[in-house]
């Protein structure tokens, strides 16, 4: 029964951070409410195929698979380009499709060549918590705008909602810190279904998309055939190196985790892991979907819930498998009301806070470590700010990341730390007697 509740809670937590990403996009593309629900239930099979090639070859650990940020910021801006008139929506989609089989046969290639393992060092503790400590920055705004009611019925602050959703965290953080095991260990579960209870009893659901299928298998190619330009091209080879970087610092994140927990574990082969990143980002495009990476949020989560176990994830993966081919259970699970959502999970992201305060406490504080930190801080949230309408004269691939402030601030965290390494190997060579 604990694997069961275990694994439920697992897909709970996986399917609160994949719905928005689908939905958003169906409405740039201004998909039919048919279309955008076969996009969810395309993505809720990537997902769970992702994860569960990911726990059993790739890494071996439970980590949630996602919809990767940066793809997502590429749909939304190439669907400017329908507004613009420069192509029809069907063209777009299907330059996407090329651009994700371009992207995962590039990922097989560098890890068949095992060159992962040089990307790997560039992920130190200063690295890994300045990531961490912008991911939360760039999540907070859409926790708390969700958790008021802005964007779920009207662009207002919904005074019922933000008031319930308030209640469901209290909920959450006191069965959170509860001495009950049981109750600590899903406290998330118990909060979502006490949630969506609410919900319905105030009559804030939404209704469910209709489905005329009672079960359907996922198609290839579902907005046609692959169409390849030049741009995509460009656009897959930059998303793709950046993806690599936060797929090494998500992973990276959670193996620390199992190592600071004593938590056994087989070491992790980051090099296998790009190559099943490969091959799942192969399948998006193959059924037309969003391309997954591995989510950080997930080490607060299993900081939460003590849930360290391989096999409940592996139930939860299978059971949003086994979900994505019956219609109606995908509308039903896709119907959870975003509030309830972000109320849930709030506390497993907001831990990831400590998490990033304990990387940089192995760090030594000096002022060149300072520096790096205050300037990568400072230039990510920066980015965070800037009005995505004054990018619109620049080229698809750098809107896309100076869109991104968590990418840029990790890379500049990274450029900040290798040359300041760099510079001390200079000045000790220097410094050196000559013979």
């Amino acid at each position: 029964m604990k694997v069961v509740f275990s694994s439920f809670q697992w897909l709970v937590f996986i399917l609160a951070g994949s719905i928005v990403a689908p939905i958003s996009i169906g409405a740039a593309f201004h998909l039919s409410p048919l279309a955008t629900a076969e996009l969810l239930q395309r993505t809720f099979f990537i997902i769970g195929i992702s994860g569960l090639l990911q726990v059993m070859f790739g890494h071996r650990l439970p980590i949630t698979e996602g919809p990767a940020g940066l793809w997502w910021g590429v749909f939304i801006v190439y669907s400017g380009l329908i507004t613009a008139g420069s192509l029809s929506g069907f063209d777009v989609l299907h330059q996407l499709e090329m651009g994700m089989l371009l992207c995962g046969l590039l990922f097989i290639f560098l890890g068949l060549m095992r060159w992962i393992g040089h990307i790997k060092k560039l992920f130190t503790p200063l690295v890994t918590g300045t990531y961490l400590m912008l991911l939360v920055a760039q999540l907070s705004g859409s926790f708390i705008k969700g958790m008021l009611g802005i964007g779920y019925f009207s662009s207002h602050v919904n005074g019922k909602i933000a008031l319930i959703s308030i209640g469901i965290l209290l909920l959450s953080v006191t069965l959170s810190f509860s001495n009950n095991r049981h109750l600590k260990s899903y406290s998330i579960l118990i909060s979502l279904g006490v949630g969506w209870l609410v919900f319905s009893l105030f009559h804030l659901t939404k209704p469910l998309t209709a489905s005329t299928q009672w079960m359907t298998l996922p198609t290839f190619f579902s907005w046609g055939m692959p169409h390849f330009s030049g741009g995509v091209v460009i656009t897959s080879i930059m998303i793709g190196f950046l993806l690599l970087a936060n797929m090494v610092a998500s992973v990276n994140v959670v193996d620390t985790l199992y190592k600071k927990a004593n938590q056994p574990h087989k070491n992790v082969n980051y090099n296998v892991t790009t190559t099943v990143m490969g091959i799942t980002t192969v399948f998006a495009g193959i059924f037309s979907a969003i391309a997954c990476v591995p989510i950080s949020g997930t080490a607060g989560f299993i900081l939460t819930t003590k849930m360290y176990q391989r096999l409940p994830y592996i139930l939860g993966c299978a059971l949003l498998v086994f979900i994505s081919f019956f219609p109606p259970l995908t509308f039903f699970f896709a119907s959870i009301p975003a509030p309830v959502g972000y109320a849930t999970i709030f506390i497993p992201f907001s831990g990831m806070i400590g998490l990033a305060l304990k990387e940089y406490r192995s760090v030594p504080f000096n002022d060149n470590t300072l520096f790096i930190i205050a300037t990568s801080l400072m230039i990510g949230l920066g980015c965070s700010f800037i009005p995505t309408n004054a990018l619109v004269a620049l080229p698809s691939i750098f809107k896309t990341v100076l869109n991104n402030g968590l990418i840029v601030g990790m890379l500049m965290c990274i450029l900040l730390e290798q040359g300041m390494k760099l510079k001390q190997t200079k000045t000790k060579t220097s410094d050196s007697p000559s013979p």
